[in-house]
């Protein structure tokens, strides 16, 4: 388990936004002091729960997890964040995650705000029955605090469609017990609201076209976006650490594009492939196998000639053209930085690399595009399932990858604008953004 403190790696990432906007020549002392307050109230969260889910193992006896939901700022929206499971799930981690949620809504410029959930448990350790008994279980715990105009959930790590679908199950039930008390009955117009408080959701469930790929399609247009800036073109290589749905997501579109994926990785071990791995064959490989390592998948054959095995240490330090760290958070630290030789670093996971790595990649003139403007896509995507279900409408996955690249370039756009203005790197750029829009909205 990391020593480095997520939430404290956060707040060092909004200071340096922080002073850019406070210490603007142009304001008045009054309307700096002013901006400071809301500044600082903007550095905690508005609320913190903490939820035990007790849950009836397959053997009879009890098991008592502890879960975590954090609403951090609704300045602009409802609070809106995934729900991840992981025995390393921590509350500075969950009030990191929340605020980093925050920060991608506005950079995104969605009409919502940042929460995050998570429980601390292995999930691989559950069978389905057990798994479906605890998500309930923190669905009904959470139930009091959230609803699409208040707080809406999503899935994160070891979390999906298929678990979204119990929680609202489970939510649904609540509502229709206060309904009844008060003598209503919910309506099929009204139950369609009140699914729309979760969004990943399956699309029998009034899920969105297009949503689970949604984060690496983001990622892709943002990468296309900021690569043009950059003017880095020709024959592209990349290394993606992650190969869960996010990672393969990525892989599969930056293949897609041309971009010749050479390695990859999951939290086992990765593989290293020259000519480029078979995105779809690797997957396959890895689900017969249950693990990377002798996936040597490339053009339409797997063949242990082609490539060997990497460790994810390893793996950051390639000589490729794009690195995409896309599983958990404080990958690229201080230690490794110096050792990265890709010339652009994509960040698909959430909070990827520490400050002290920021600093070191910045020296070295490696451009890192942040996590709350490369990932976004996803939450992207979430905001227009929620629209889709509050409207009573189903959009089609043309209609939401064309209003996603479009949201993505002119989130990165204003990004670019930001980093040639200020002077600063594109993390720096991105809080600049996110944090004049949300000061913009908090009263």
């Amino acid at each position: 388990m990391s020593t480095i403190n997520p939430f404290l790696s956060a707040m060092s990432q909004l200071k340096k936004a922080e002073q850019v906007t406070v210490n603007n020549k142009q304001l008045t002392g009054k309307q700096k002091a002013a901006l400071q307050q809301k500044i600082d109230r903007l550095k905690q969260p508005q609320r913190v729960v903490n939820v035990t889910i007790p849950v009836i193992m397959d053997d009879g006896s009890q098991q008592i997890f502890q879960g975590y939901r954090v609403q951090f700022n609704n300045s602009r929206g409802p609070y809106k964040g995934g729900i991840r499971y992981h025995h390393n799930v921590s509350l500075d981690e969950v009030k990191a995650l929340s605020f980093w949620m925050a920060m991608k809504c506005a950079v995104a410029d969605l009409p919502l705000g940042g929460g995050k959930g998570g429980i601390i448990v292995d999930p691989k350790m559950l069978s389905v029955g057990e798994l479906e008994r605890l998500s309930r279980g923190y669905g009904e715990a959470i139930a009091d605090i959230i609803g699409p105009d208040t707080d809406v959930p999503a899935p994160d790590v070891n979390t999906n469609g298929i678990i979204m679908g119990w929680m609202v199950d489970e939510f649904l039930k609540t509502q229709r017990k206060k309904a009844k008390l008060f003598g209503k009955t919910l309506t099929k117009r009204d139950e369609m609201k009140l699914k729309s408080t979760f969004t990943g959701k399956a699309i029998k469930d009034g899920g969105s076209e297009g949503r689970e790929e949604a984060t690496g399609l983001g990622g892709l247009f943002v990468l296309q976006a900021i690569l043009k800036k950059l003017r880095l073109k020709g024959k592209l290589t990349a290394a993606v650490q992650g190969f869960g749905n996010v990672g393969y997501n990525i892989v599969k579109f930056l293949d897609e594009a041309g971009i010749t994926v050479v390695a990859v990785s999951d939290s086992k071990g990765g593989i290293y492939v020259p000519d480029g791995i078979n995105p779809a064959l690797t997957l396959e490989c890895k689900k017969k196998n249950g693990y990377l390592a002798g996936c040597y998948c490339s053009g339409s054959v797997c063949d242990l000639k082609k490539g060997k095995q990497v460790t994810n240490d390893a793996l950051l330090e390639l000589p490729v053209d794009i690195l995409v760290p896309a599983a958990l958070e404080n990958a690229v630290t201080q230690e490794n930085a110096g050792k990265i030789k890709a010339k652009v670093v994509l960040e698909m996971a959430n909070g990827p690399t520490t400050p002290e790595a920021d600093v070191i990649l910045y020296k070295k003139g490696v451009p890192v595009i942040p996590d709350i403007l490369s990932n976004s896509g996803g939450v992207t995507v979430s905001a227009f399932e929620w629209e889709q279900n509050l409207k009573g409408q189903h959009w089609t996955k043309a209609q939401v990858n064309k209003k996603l690249a479009h949201k993505m370039a002119a989130a990165a756009e204003a990004v670019w604008q930001a980093s040639v203005a200020h002077k600063t790197d594109l993390r720096t750029a991105a809080f600049i953004v996110a944090l004049g829009r949300i000061l913009k909205a908090m009263k």
